[in-house]
């Protein structure tokens, strides 16, 4: 499953300094892992998982491939985007291709970088970007609507439940209020996503602070914490200067021992990765051998042919059932073998909900 989150936030916030270490860290995993791939603007990081390493030891795996993340770093905006100033155009149109927004927020003093506004304000920058992507928003389905209304008049019902729908993002909009804001029901998911909103997608506030403020945050990371609940959304707190020193380190050992030293316990990346793996509905299913053990990416709520799927098209076509062991006890019993000796191994079939941490081997008949 491809999975990408856009890196956004006003110029001189941090932004590109974070995806410079996102990236350096995306080209270090490389030689390890093949799938990492680096383009100009796009770095596809490994999801730290630590079940993926005890798994891989018990099964004895000669390799070890971790559950992906792509980060796209999301060219700078001003104020006046929606209407084409500085990279608007460039920005929208990139940040309509990603499943979710990371808004980076400047949470530091620092009299050698200018802030764009004349102050240190996140709450004030967050109001900036969401206030372009809802003007954006407002234009687009107002022209939506006009189609619809055409479509209407005639016998087209899905049109009109369209409309309906529209009508009722357009009134959020017009209030001052996200797509993210409007009830829609299981049944107006699909036609809501087709709509193609910017406001819609999901928002993981990251908030850039200095180094010393890096374990604990500050006033500021507090009250974007206190935003972020507001509005059902999450915060987390980084120091995009530190990622960039621990991207340069060669080994783990290094980067423990670095973080140890400002009292931090995991990094800021390693944090966001976690942060965007959850704001996108995401879970991670195992499978394990000799030759790898292997984390897959699959949405909450998955089926078991769905997720043989994200394997290969043919796993999902000729799905037979799945033999399934949950981590706790494939870590507790030593692997299949002691799993399967201990009855902790289970068939399961195409009814079966894909659970966080399955271990799975699936059957299957082209």
């Amino acid at each position: 499953m491809s999975v990408n989150c856009g890196i956004v936030g006003l110029p001189n916030v941090g932004k590109s300094t974070l995806f410079n270490a996102l990236t350096a860290t995306a080209a270090a995993q490389a030689a390890n892992f093949p799938f990492c791939t680096i383009e100009p603007n796009v770095g596809k990081v490994g999801v730290p998982d630590a079940r993926l390493e005890q798994i891989a030891e018990i099964a004895s795996s000669a390799k070890v491939v971790p559950a992906q993340l792509e980060f796209v770093d999301i060219a700078g905006l001003v104020k006046g985007a929606s209407k084409g100033e500085g990279l608007g155009n460039q920005f929208l149109s990139n940040i309509r291709e990603t499943d979710a927004i990371l808004h980076v927020l400047r949470c530091f003093e620092d009299d050698d970088i200018t802030h764009v506004e004349g102050s240190v304000d996140p709450i004030r920058d967050a109001e900036v970007i969401e206030t372009e992507l809802m003007l954006a928003d407002l234009e687009s389905i107002e022209k939506q609507i006009a189609n619809l209304q055409k479509k209407a008049r005639g016998a087209d019902k899905d049109a009109k439940t369209q409309l309906e729908l529209a009508e009722r993002v357009r009134d959020a909009l017009a209030e001052g209020r996200s797509a993210r804001t409007v009830d829609v029901t299981e049944d107006e998911r699909r036609a809501f996503k087709m709509l193609q909103l910017l406001s819609a997608k999901p928002v993981l506030y990251v908030c850039n602070v200095a180094e010393d403020d890096a374990a604990t945050g500050n006033a500021w990371s507090e009250k974007v914490a206190a935003m972020a609940a507001e509005q059902g959304a999450q915060s987390v707190v980084i120091c995009a200067a530190i990622e960039s020193e621990i991207a340069q380190l060669d080994s783990a050992e290094e980067k423990k021992e670095f973080l140890e030293t400002l009292g931090l316990v995991e990094s800021g990346l390693d944090k966001i990765i976690k942060a965007g793996f959850k704001l996108l509905g995401l879970q991670t299913y195992f499978t394990a051998g000799p030759k790898e053990a292997r984390a897959w990416t699959v949405r909450v709520g998955a089926k078991a042919p769905e997720a043989a799927g994200e394997i290969h098209t043919d796993f999902e076509k000729g799905f037979i059932k799945a033999e399934v062991i949950a981590f706790a006890d494939y870590a507790a019993l030593g692997g299949e073998h002691g799993a399967k000796e201990a009855g902790k191994m289970r068939q399961e079939g195409k009814e079966y909900v894909v659970q966080d941490a399955d271990v799975i081997l699936f059957r299957f008949n082209v």
